[in-house]
Formats: C-alpha cells, structure tokens, sequence
C-alpha cells in the first residue's frame, strides 16, 4: 500500500522498512511494542466472536508536545477502516479495544502524530495560570483553527471559522472560549496528520466461533456401543448412546477414525503383533480394500447413517468431532495408487510408523517432502473438504506434529476459506515449541500436559503458562485427564476419588476439556503391564462391552460438573485464571470470574486421593470483588453447602474419599432499606 496515501489504509501487513528521510523525516513520533503480537505479527492472535481486543503500545515523541493516536480496525482485508481513539495509560503506554462480532479474520494497526492544538492548548492553559500575556499565543490558536476548518464540512466548518475569528480579537473572552471544551471535541474532529507516524503492519485477528474457546469433549468409540456383548457397534447404535452422553452435560461427542482398517499386520488385542481372525485391529490403521480416508467402516454402517447421528446428535445439544489421522495401511488405496507418497527404505519397501520401542507395522506414515507433495496436499485437502461436506465441522488432527508445518497452515487456511466455523485440536504431545508452532500456523485448541502435571507447583506453573502469558494469545488449552493411550499413574492407583479431582480440575481450569469414555466415568484404571499408560484390554484394539449402569458411575457427578460449568461464565474462558495461596502443598486454590466480578468461582481441590488434606487459602478481597470489613457467602455448587467467611483467610478440610473438592460460587453481602442482608 503507498504511504502517501492519505487514508486511513496506508499501513502495511508484515512488512518492516526503514522509512525515505524525504518521506518520513518530520514524523516524530515513534510507535512501538504493539501487543498484542505473535512473532513481530508473522501469525494472527486468537479471539473468538464477541471477545475484545485490547491494544497497547508505546507511544511517545522527542520534547514535550502532547500526541494523539487512534486504533484502526477492518473485518476482513478489504472492509472499512474503523478508528477508536486512544488513550495515554502509563509511562508513554497507550490503549484501546475493540470488539470482534463474527467468525473469520480481522485486522488493526496504529496512528499516531503530534497534536499541535493540544499542545498549544495546554501551553494556553499553563500561561493564563501564571497571568502571562497570551495575545500571540491566541493568535497561533486561531490559525490552527482556520486550518482545521479548512479540514471540515458543513456547519463544522462555520463554527470552526467562528471560533478562529473569536481568537484573532485577542480579548479575555477569547481566551476563555479558547479553553472550551466544544472547541476541543470539534479540533478533535478533524486533526492534522499530514506528519502521521504510521505502524508499519496490519496485525491480524482469528476470530472463531465460541466454541473453540468453551466446549466439553467426550470420546466414544463406536463399535463399542453395541447393546449385544460381542457385537459390533454402528452408527444406529451410537444414536441410542446419545442421550447417555448428552445427560453428562458434554457438547461435544468425538469419534475415533471410523474408516475401514486394514489387515495386513493387523494388531491383536493389547497392540500384540499377532491378530487372530476375529480381532477387529484399530481404527488408526485406515485403508482397506473397501476404501480409505473418505470411506467407512461397513460395520459402521452408510453414510446416510452417518449423517443420520449428526443430526440426532444435534438435537441432543452435541457436535460430531472427527478424527483425521493422515496414515495409511499397507491395504490402503493410496498405497497401491500412489506409492510415490510414502518413503521407501533401501530394500524397496515402505517405512511403516516407529515411535521407538513402539512399532507400527499396520501404519503408513505420508511421506511430505514427496515429490508429487502438490498433489498429496490437494488430496488430503478434498478428504477434509469431503466431511466437511457431509456436515462435520470439528475435527481431531491425530499426530500433527509428525507431518508438515507448512501443510497445516495451507489446508486450514483454505478450508477455512469455505467453510470458516470449522475447528481444528491437535492431538500433539510434544515438544512446547512444536505444540505453539501448530497452535500458530492454525490450530484451534490443543491437548497438553495437564494429564502429567499432578502437584500443587507444577499445576500453577503450567496453566500460569498457558493464561497469563503471551501463550494465551494463539494457544488454547483442551485440558484431558486419560485419553485411550493415557491412563496415567495418577489415575492408576488413586482410585474413585482420583478421577474425581483429576474431573474438576480438568473441567474448572480449562475452558475446554475432555474424557475418554466410558473408562473415565467407570474409573478403569488397570494398566497393560506395569509402568505402562496402556489400557489393559484397549478400545483401540478390540471391542468392549460397558456396564453403564454401574453403581460406582460417575456419570452423575460428571453430569453436575457440566452444569455448573455452563450456568457460570467465569469458567467459559480461561483468562481470569489466578492461582490463590495455601499453606498445604496437597491442596490447591484458584479462582475464576467475569470482567464485572458478578460471577466469581473459586476452586479448592485436594490432590492427595488418599488421605483427607486440610489447609487455609487466601483470597484477595478487593482483586474479586468482595469488602475485606464484610463477610461474604461462598456456595460450594458441587453439595450444595453454603458457608459465611469473614476476612480473606478460611480454612479449608477435603476427604477424598467423600467430594475432594469445592466449587464455590462467591456470594456478596447486600442490605436492602428493609434492613435485612442477602447474598448475592
């Protein structure tokens, strides 16, 4: 875009040069440190429809003249510019927000320049304190006022002309009518930027739809929802399952690859390297004779049936989500039509997937530096294209840290170009800088550590992380206690009262989070072997028949969890996250609550599922809303227990072998004229 533009739209995106002296010599003032940023703005920050974007930066200028600067904001590349001004905050730091109302990308950029009638007016103001002669000082007001005026239309214009010739009088009155504030608020109007400092990008927004910020997950495997011991699940069966998981609460249901599996080297039960001719193998191993990546599984059932559980589904409040693994069986099609897309080992066959000491003979990984890799992404985009097409919109990306960066920001950018409240999570238990890097490029959420972070300290320090630093800007956390290939040690030997307190933070510090199901509900916790994270008797590699009804379920307790998460919308976000002080390491406090303080939760959870833990937390009064010289109520919505605390210091007592946690809801002190209190 040309600089010499005079409108609004003369910055450019990404690009940093060093400004001609003939161009930019008597710009003065230096915009810097925008935030927030990702990567010196190399990739878009995250919102979702309706947040606000806070911006800040340093503004500032040589000697002592005051400066104006205003935001700019567009939905979309080519919409309006929309200009909000900014205000001074602290210490040459300026701010000011905007708000983001739909799905898709934004972008902002900044303004800024010396105001010459500001500066002149606080001069004005400064000498007529000290009685000094101002008759030239008014006469420079009054030519800066005619230029304006000149700038202006209408009846602007006139009053502009008005006050300029009022100034030229050099009277008393006029230097009364100079400091006026309908004076001010018309300069405003129409400032000189002829030496305009401009930032020299447009920063981009991510703007998705809300639940990308705030949803509940539930893991099924289909053909485990068989009513018939032995039998194979289908889709019509996964309807009748529909109301079981809608009564938890979630919003979400996920499904495993539902795609024919392959046989050769088909895995045994508990991943054995020798399958029986009954055993079902896993759904990861995609490709068979009967199709691949846009098929499904005849078991399974027809696509009709598969659109038939989108649509039940959605009447039960739930989404789809699909995974997409990009790998291939030894039966696959694309095995045998596209060899050139897999990497051969020396002796001329194709390297099957390895994750030392784990082998997958039954995988394929897709080979990205092939030589045909623009007709392998152009495939791989049309399978996304084609469940897309079928009304899935959330997708579970199995592994994305093993395929190309550069393919996960082409596809999700143009899938996105049609069908923009499509979702993405990536599956990556990686490295932090690989999982960012995935989260940058256009991931919606992420899996994490949560699952391996079980201590006081290293709970704080994660989330702290993941919410209070510029982490939280591209990166949103989908905080799992088990998946199918992690049942954690934690998990394995704390029993009920783990999956309990493993549940609620979960579900309390995320705004997004998940389960695998039934086996978290029904606290399975035997491991294939020990110091393994193998289910013993897998979903992933035979068929499982469920006791849903059994007396030791947590899917009641489950179900309230859910609940409380949706009637509170201090836990639909996780910028309001803070860490509290307790003087017992086994127990740990945080809180959660709205811009306005009048939803304000706070979480205590004992992380000993063995022992009963007992403690003082302390609350920072006025930082959540409450009168340090009033009690105030705190209504645990988990037993519905009401307790009156009276300073910022209240002791606490968990058993995990009853509730190992709370949920309070704080409720403040309110006297109405019939002089009696309530808690609101």
């Amino acid at each position: 875009m040309n600089r010499k533009q005079k409108n609004s739209t003369g910055a450019r995106r990404a690009r940093r040069t060093v400004p001609p002296i003939d161009a930019e010599g008597r710009q003065r003032v230096v915009i810097d440190a925008v935030r927030p940023i990702v990567d010196g703005g190399r990739f878009a920050i995250k919102r979702v429809e309706g947040e606000r974007v806070v911006v800040e930066a340093d503004i500032f200028a040589d000697g002592h003249d005051e400066l104006a600067a205003l935001l700019l904001y567009r939905r979309g590349e080519h919409g309006s510019w929309v200009e909000v001004p900014m205000e001074p905050w602290v210490d040459d730091v300026w701010r000011a927000e905007f708000q983001v109302t739909g799905i898709g990308d934004y972008y902002y950029t900044i303004q800024a320049w010396v105001d010459r009638f500001k500066s002149w007016r606080q001069g004005l103001s400064k000498k007529l304190a000290a009685e000094q002669d101002v008759a030239v000082d008014l006469l420079i007001g009054a030519e800066l006022v005619g230029l304006a005026a000149k700038r202006a239309n209408g009846n602007d214009r006139k009053v502009l002309e008005r006050f300029a010739a009022t100034l030229r009088e050099k009277s008393k009155d006029s230097s009364q009518l100079a400091l006026a504030d309908e004076l001010a608020k018309l300069m405003s109007s129409y400032p000189d930027r002829s030496r305009v400092a401009i930032y020299d990008q447009e920063l981009r927004v991510s703007v998705e739809r809300e639940k990308a910020r705030f949803s509940a997950w539930y893991e099924m495997f289909p053909r485990s929802c068989a009513a018939r011991a032995g039998a194979h699940g289908s889709f019509k069966d996964c309807i009748d399952r529909l109301p079981y998981v809608a009564s938890m609460g979630f919003d979400v249901l996920y499904l495993p690859p539902i795609h024919p599996i392959g046989h050769a080297y088909r895995k045994g039960k508990n991943n054995a390297l020798t399958a029986n001719p009954d055993d079902v193998g896993s759904p990861w191993a995609i490709g068979s004779a009967e199709g691949g990546h846009k098929a499904i599984h005849p078991q399974l059932g027809t696509l009709a049936d598969f659109k038939l559980l989108i649509q039940k589904a959605a009447a039960h409040g739930l989404e789809i989500a699909l995974d997409i693994a990009f790998q291939c069986t030894p039966d696959h099609p694309y095995a045998k039509e596209h060899p050139e897309w897999f990497r051969k080992r020396p002796d001329g066959t194709i390297q099957y997937a390895e994750n030392p000491p784990k082998k997958y003979q039954d995988i394929y990984p897709i080979d990205f530096e092939s030589d045909d890799w623009k007709t392998l992404w152009q495939e791989l985009k049309s399978v996304l294209t084609f469940w897309c097409e079928q009304g899935v919109r959330i997708f579970r990306v199995d592994n994305p840290h093993t395929k190309a960066f550069p393919f996960w920001e082409w596809v999700i950018g143009e899938i996105k170009k049609d069908y923009p409240d499509a979702l993405f999570l990536a599956e990556a238990f990686t490295r932090p800088k690989v999982m960012y890097r995935l989260a940058k490029i256009g991931f919606s959420q992420s899996y994490t550590y949560f699952a391996w972070r079980n201590t006081q300290w290293e709970l704080t320090e994660y989330l702290k992380e993941l919410t209070q630093t510029e982490v939280r800007e591209f990166f949103r956390p989908n905080l799992w206690p088990n998946t199918p290939d992690i049942l954690t040690e934690y998990l394995q030997f704390g029993g009920r009262p783990a999956f309990m307190a493993r549940l609620v933070l979960a579900a309390t510090l995320g705004a997004s989070y998940g389960i695998y199901g039934p086996a978290f509900e029904l606290c399975e916790n035997v491991a294939r072997e020990p110091g393994s994270e193998e289910y013993l008797n897998s979903d992933k590699y035979e068929i499982k028949q469920w006791d849903l009804e059994r007396a030791d379920s947590l899917k009641e307790f489950i179900g309230r969890v859910n609940r409380i998460r949706r009637e509170n919308p201090a836990l639909h976000g996780d910028r309001g996250l803070r860490f509290h002080h307790v003087d017992n390491p086994e127990l740990i406090c945080f809180s959660k609550y709205t811009e306005d303080l009048t939803n304000v939760i706070v979480v205590v959870v004992n992380l000993d599922p063995h022992h009963i833990q007992s403690g003082w937390v302390e609350l920072p009064m006025e930082d959540l809303g409450l009168d340090p010289h009033q009690p105030f109520q705190v209504h645990d919505l988990l037993t519905d227990a009401r307790y009156l605390w009276h300073d910022s210091k209240s002791y606490v007592e968990l058993n995990p072998q009853a509730v190992p946690a709370h949920i309070f809801r704080l409720r403040r002190r309110v006297r109405r004229e019939q002089d009696f209190d309530y808690f609101l």
